[in-house]
C-alpha cells in the first residue's frame, strides 16, 4: 500500500523550488516524476503544477511507493481521482453498480477497486472499505476507505461532508432556486417513494437546488444533500414534477443520452487523517450537458403541490422553501 509524507512549508516559493531543497531534498528527476505521476497534493488539491505557488504554512502531501498517475481507468471504467494510504476517490462510470447485488457480485466498483489495490500492495492483501453508494445508473464522485479507521471516520462525520450532484431534468422549475423535502419509504417492489403519513419506516429526506441553465424543454440543475436516502433525488425531482432525463423508472419521457441525466459532481470533506479539508470536483459529462440547449424557454404555468410537514432544516429557513410543478414534455409522436 502506498505509504505518504505531509511536509510544511516554512517560507514562500513554488512547488518545484521546494521539492528540490530542505526538507524535502529532492533530485530534479525525481521531484519531475511526483509530478508527472501527480503524486503530490496540496490542500486537498492534486495534481498541482510545478510553477504552483506555496505560502508559508502549507501542507505539502506526497505520496511514495508505487503510483499510479490520477486519470487512470481501470477496465471497468473507473477512473482513479485520488490516492493515499487512507482513503480513494473515483470517478464511477454509469452502469455501474456500487456494491454486489444477488444477481451481480463481480461487476462493482467495490469488487474492481479491491482487485487494484490487492495488485498493488506488496502482500497482495490490501483491502477498501464502503463509506457510502451511488445508484447503478449515476455517474460521478465516490470515496472509498482504506482503513476501517478512516471508514468510521468518514461515516461519523458524513453529515458535514458537502455532496453535490449535477441532472438534468424535465421540464423548467419556477423558482429560480428552493429546496424539497420529503419522507420517503420503500414499497415491496423496492420503488421509493414519500409519504405524508407517520410511519416508523419513512426517512426525512432535504435536497437543495439551484437552476444552473434553461432549455426549450429541460433544466441543468445543481443539488446539495442534507440527506442521503436511497433514489433521494430522483424521486423528489419526480414527484415535484421534473423528472431526471432518462429515469424512466420515476416518469421521464425522455431519454436522448440513453443513461440517467444524473452526476455526483462535487464532494468536500475532512481528511480522516490529517484533518486536511479536500474538495473533488468532477465535471458534468458533455453528453448532458449538451442535453439543454442554450437557447431559454420560459417555464410552463407552475401548480402548486403540497409537501409533508417534517422537522425545520438547520439554519433559517429559504424564503423560496417551495416546489412547484409544471406540466411534462409530452412523448414526441415520431418515437412511437
Amino acid at each position: 500500500m502506498p505509504k505518504e509524507k505531509s511536509l510544511r512549508v516554512e517560507h514562500p516559493t513554488t512547488l518545484l523550488n521546494f521539492l528540490l531543497g530542505p526538507p524535502a531534498a529532492y533530485s530534479r528527476k525525481d521531484a519531475k516524476n511526483l509530478l508527472r505521476f501527480k503524486a503530490i497534493a496540496i490542500a486537498g488539491t492534486p495534481a498541482p503544477r510545478h510553477d504552483t505557488p506555496l505560502a508559508a504554512g502549507a501542507i505539502v502531501r506526497i505520496s511514495l511507493g508505487k503510483h499510479s498517475p490520477a486519470g487512470t481507468v481501470l477496465p471497468s471504467g473507473v477512473e482513479i481521482v485520488h490516492e493515499d494510504e487512507s482513503i480513494l476517490v473515483v470517478n464511477k462510470p454509469p452502469g455501474l453498480l456500487t456494491i454486489a447485488t444477488d444477481s451481480e457480485k463481480t461487476r462493482t466498483a467495490y469488487a474492481q477497486l479491491n482487485a487494484y489495490v490487492r495488485e498493488r500492495s506488496s502482500r497482495g492483501n490490501g483491502r477498501i472499505f464502503i463509506v457510502h453508494r451511488l445508484d447503478r445508473d449515476t455517474s460521478g464522485l465516490l470515496i472509498f476507505a482504506r482503513t476501517e479507521a478512516a471508514k468510521m471516520a468518514l461515516q461519523r462525520h458524513w453529515k458535514a461532508v458537502t455532496k453535490k450532484y449535477h441532472a438534468v431534468v424535465e421540464g423548467i422549475p419556477d423558482e429560480p432556486h428552493g429546496t424539497l423535502r420529503s419522507a420517503l419509504v420503500e414499497n415491496s417492489a423496492l420503488r421509493v417513494h414519500s409519504t405524508d403519513e407517520p410511519r416508523d419506516d419513512a426517512k426525512s429526506a432535504v435536497t437543495h437546488y439551484r437552476v444552473l441553465r434553461k432549455g426549450a424543454e429541460t433544466a441543468l440543475l445543481e443539488l446539495t444533500l442534507d440527506t442521503g436516502r436511497k433514489n433521494q433525488i430522483r424521486v423528489q425531482l419526480a414527484e415535484a414534477g421534473h423528472p431526471i432525463v432518462g429515469d424512466e423508472k420515476y416518469g421521464a419521457v425522455t431519454d436522448p443520452a440513453r443513461r440517467l441525466a444524473l452526476h455526483a459532481t462535487e464532494l468536500q470533506f475532512r481528511h480522516p487523517d490529517s484533518g486536511e479539508y479536500l474538495t473533488f470536483r468532477s465535471p458534468l459529462p458533455e453528453k448532458l450537458r449538451s442535453i439543454v440547449s442554450s437557447k431559454p424557454a420560459r417555464p410552463s404555468r407552475p401548480r402548486a403541490i403540497a409537501e409533508p410537514e417534517l422537522d425545520a432544516p438547520r439554519g433559517k429557513p429559504s424564503p423560496h422553501d417551495r416546489t412547484a410543478r409544471i406540466p411534462r414534455p409530452r412523448r414526441p409522436q415520431s418515437n412511437r
